[in-house]
């Protein structure tokens, strides 16, 4: 029904915010990761809005990029996992987090969210995890994305030394989530080599 809202922030709450748009305040319940990067009350805001109906509620469901609003709908289509609890993950781990324990079978993570147990953890892995490509834990898996916060989109020329180095760290050991995770926070330049970006995610990791 809702693409996005946008408007000023008008009110921040403890897990809802009001987006004051065409005269009209708006309730949106966002997951703890929106509440941490909103602007100031009074400021421009953008949300990107999933409508909820229920029998005996319409809720909006918000978020400041789409990627985060996709993820939410994937949650919303694995058995046992409604509204609630997928913006209780969503609160707990960004969406790259939760792409790279869905593809590490990293259940323990999801788990940590509230309402989540081990048994739903597992669902959840088993009905995304083949809608979640590999590749796009990897650096160049960024290319017309939006980048999480801290960690910066590589130059297009460095994705192919970033995913070298991803590699290397998985044949080092390191599990393909944390390799990818380490890579991701390494600051790229277009003429980064392997072994640069390699060295720079090891000091990442052992930090």
């Amino acid at each position: 029904m809702f693409s996005y809202i946008k408007g000023t922030l008008a009110e921040v709450l403890e897990d809802m915010i009001v987006v004051e748009a065409g005269s009209i305040g708006w309730n949106i319940h966002v997951p703890l990761s929106v509440l941490e990067r909103l602007p100031s009350v009074g400021e421009k805001v953008r949300v990107y809005t999933s409508f909820q109906v229920r029998e005996d509620a319409m809720t909006l469901y918000g978020f400041l990029g789409r990627q985060d609003l996709q993820m939410f709908r994937m949650l919303l289509g694995v058995n046992g996992v409604g509204p609630k609890a997928a913006l209780g993950i969503l609160s707990t781990m960004r969406t790259e987090d939760l792409k790279m324990a869905v593809i590490s079978e990293d259940a323990k993570s999801i788990a940590r969210a509230p309402g989540i147990g081990p048994k739903t953890a597992q669902r959840v892995i088993l009905d995304l995890k083949d809608r979640i490509k590999t590749e796009d834990l990897l650096p160049g898996g960024w290319s017309g994305a939006e980048a999480a916060p801290g960690m910066a989109p590589p130059a297009a020329a460095a994705d192919g030394a970033a995913k070298e180095a991803v590699e290397a760290l998985v044949a080092l050991g390191y599990s393909l989530s944390e390799a990818s995770k380490a890579v991701r926070q390494t600051p790229l330049e277009e003429k980064m080599t392997a072994e640069a970006i390699l060295k720079a995610s090891l000091k990442y990791l052992v930090s």
